[in-house]
């Protein structure tokens, strides 16, 4: 089954980070970081719902000023996710342009902006165009394991990492893919139909087992109804399929801390996205500025079990070398003796 999304990096390797990631059955995508985007065509950006920032360093959030721009004066609800103090930062940001003229806009552009803190609450405030941006207040919640956003198809959670300030790791999980067995069906003598999606979101959402699905059909003999238990139903007919997991990490330290829940985010994701600013060379720098060298990238995309390593964020200082930050990834990633950075 293919995965539910598609992925690229807006700016390639080089540019702001901005990660653009497309639903593949829905008008939809979701995007981690807001780095510079005015490759992004209108109509991509139309399609995001929810953007992750990791921290709101100019490269990284720059973008925020485009997105409000295309999306001012249409009926669109936009959630934007940071580490603490980002509420504050996307109302600074609101604040800096003056919007007298917003009675005269009838659709209601919103802007739910969040923030995960260190003890896992995860604060909002919204901010409606038709209010003149002024921020209002909702309802804290609290999440498990840095989860930000939860569907019946997918989750993306966070963890916190040191960049000499709060910066967050992201991953986003494809929940199992539920594939039908349709000879199974006919030897119970059971259409398909719209049953069998209320019996995935049921089985997603772990319900009981003996929660009863009742099943309604017409065919030539006339109308039919009949009721089966969940897990007997999930166990006959239904085949659970891992599904895709994509890893980011982006302005981090490499110290123990670190490297303990990068690994734990990344562990056995299909795509890791992973920043390598400075060749193995640099490390000195890497390490004054709190960044990944492309070694250490690449180690610990080997050590997570990752099964597709994508290095990007290349430093400009490093400009025409970039073969050579990716042959070092790689060397480290598939563990080539000479050329380990751990």
């Amino acid at each position: 089954m293919k995965p539910l999304f598609q992925t690229h990096l807006v700016n390639g390797t080089r540019g702001d980070p901005a990660l653009y990631i497309d639903f593949l059955f829905q008008r939809r995508a979701l995007m981690f970081d807001l780095g510079e985007i005015a490759a992004l065509g209108t109509r991509r950006v139309l399609r995001l719902s929810d953007v992750f920032v990791t921290h709101a360093h100019m490269d990284h959030f720059m973008g925020l000023d485009r997105l409000v721009r295309l999306m001012l004066g249409r009926d669109k609800h936009l959630r934007l996710y940071g580490p603490p103090g980002f509420i504050d930062q996307v109302g600074h940001r609101l604040k800096g342009y003056s919007w007298n003229l917003m009675q005269n806009y009838t659709q209601g552009f919103v802007i739910e902006a969040c923030e995960l803190a260190d003890d896992g609450t995860l604060r909002r405030t919204r901010f409606h165009a038709r209010e003149a941006f002024e921020p209002r207040g909702l309802p804290p919640t609290r999440t498990a394991r840095g989860i930000l956003l939860e569907e019946d198809a997918f989750r993306v959670r966070a963890v916190h990492l040191d960049h000499h300030i709060p910066c967050l790791g992201l991953v986003l999980e494809e929940k199992d893919h539920l594939n039908v067995w349709k000879n199974r069906l006919d030897e119970l003598g059971l259409p398909t139909g719209p049953w069998l999606n209320r019996l995935k979101q049921l089985v997603r959402r772990q319900a009981p087992a003996e929660t009863p699905v009742e099943i309604r059909w017409r065919d030539e003999r006339g109308e039919h109804r009949v009721e089966h238990p969940l897990g007997r139903l999930a166990r006959e007919v239904l085949e659970q399929v891992p599904g895709q997991k994509i890893a980011y990490v982006v302005d981090a330290a490499y110290h123990a801390a670190n490297r303990a829940r990068i690994l734990d985010l990344a562990r056995e994701a299909d795509l890791f996205y992973v920043e390598a600013p400075f060749l193995d060379e640099a490390a000195a720098r890497a390490a004054e500025t709190a960044h990944l060298t492309a070694g250490q990238a690449g180690s610990l995309a080997r050590e997570a079990g990752a099964r597709r390593v994508i290095p990007f964020h290349f430093s400009p200082r490093h400009a025409g070398e970039e073969a050579r930050i990716e042959a070092q990834v790689q060397d480290a990633f598939l563990g080539t003796p000479d050329n380990q950075a751990d």
